[in-house]
């Protein structure tokens, strides 16, 4: 019975591609494990970080692919390295870090690396150079900004700086991209400078005081919403003036309705979703990128789009309602919302969606 059943298998093995259909000789690959880190959820685009990874497994072209696990600890360092040690017993196919510290994490990352697990760290990103690093072009994105300002004023006029946070790196780095632009226009002058603290308070009070201690004021370079010097322009009485920003919703509907002209630069909160796709990449052809960095470059935001001399190419979108700024959705929603690769709507980014 036993040769009978195997002869009449091969019959119909053969009579199955001699009618041209193949036979099933194994199922479809199980999807990649694949585990987000991130030690920190305080602040909307953390929230919406999170939320487009998962819509990003969910639909498109990785659906079905990828089993996502996202891990989030308090914010520390240790909580952090506690919870890698538990990812790594798991024997995931791939770890993605948004980073607790940029150096203290690498003897757990090396561990993951040693252990075979793709390792891709991304917005806050490692040191350890078994780990790729996905993160935005920070040198573009003040360089672009500043060079659109100059544009705007014709090389000519006064300006504020925002320096940011106290303390934060970031802060320092987006100040120093826009005043190395700046110094090559001698006729724009930084008449003061305040710390926006990222937040709509500090930018409000700290435009609306130097506002009062300058009388000619042509420009104003923030490093958080912008919608707050809007609004202290609003209330000093003073004319609209151009207002370097950042993406956040509110920024965008308040320079469409303020009349102001505006540029927003963009530290996309899909910045997890194109971690994923470049970990299944990975994991699909068994080859890296030969640069550890990966740098993602994202679009401009504008009421007044511009060709930048100094990054050829950079892209801009115009700021229109309903299409890129969106009355019906959180102020701090961070634009664009979507990678060219899959449609994450504005309310599944939110997570408002049905």
């Amino acid at each position: 019975m036993k040769l009978h059943s195997v002869l009449m298998c091969a019959a119909l093995a053969v009579t199955s591609l001699s009618a041209g259909v193949a036979p099933v000789v194994a199922q479809d690959k199980k999807p990649y494990v694949i585990y987000l880190s991130n030690n920190f959820v305080g602040n909307d685009w953390r929230q919406q970080m999170q939320r487009v990874a998962q819509v990003s497994v969910d639909k498109g072209p990785l659906a079905g692919r990828v089993e996502l696990h996202i891990e989030v600890v308090e914010n520390t360092v240790q909580a952090q390295i506690n919870s890698l040690n538990n990812i790594i017993r798991e024997k995931p196919d791939a770890i993605l870090v948004d980073a607790a510290s940029d150096t203290a994490l690498n003897p757990t990352i090396k561990r993951a690396c040693d252990a075979g697990i793709v390792v891709i760290s991304f917005d806050q990103v490692v040191t350890e150079t078994c780990a790729l690093t996905l993160a935005s072009n920070w040198a573009r994105i003040p360089a672009v900004m500043a060079e659109w300002m100059a544009v705007q004023l014709g090389g000519k006029g006064n300006v504020l700086v925002d320096r940011g946070l106290a303390g934060a790196p970031i802060s320092a780095q987006l100040q120093e991209g826009y005043e190395a632009v700046l110094k090559n226009y001698p006729d724009i002058k930084v008449v003061g400078y305040y710390n926006g603290d990222y937040a709509l308070g500090p930018e409000q009070a700290g435009v609306a005081s130097l506002l009062a201690a300058n009388p000619q004021v042509d420009g104003i370079l923030t490093q958080g919403y912008g919608s707050g010097a809007i609004q202290a322009l609003k209330d000093a009485g003073r004319p609209m003036v151009p207002v370097v920003g950042f993406s956040y919703n509110v920024a965008a509907l308040t320079c469409a309705d303020s009349g102001a002209k505006c540029i927003l630069g963009s530290n996309p909160a899909f910045l997890s979703s194109e971690a994923i796709k470049l970990a299944v990449e990975i994991l699909d052809t068994g080859k890296r990128p030969e640069n550890r960095s990966v740098e993602v470059e994202g679009d401009f935001i504008t009421t007044t789009p511009f060709e930048s001399k100094l990054f050829p190419g950079a892209k801009m979108q115009t700021i229109e309602l309903g299409v890129n700024a969106f009355p019906d959705q959180p102020p701090g929603l961070t634009l664009p919302i979507s990678p060219d690769w899959v449609e994450i709507t504005a309310a599944e980014a939110a997570g408002v969606a049905k």
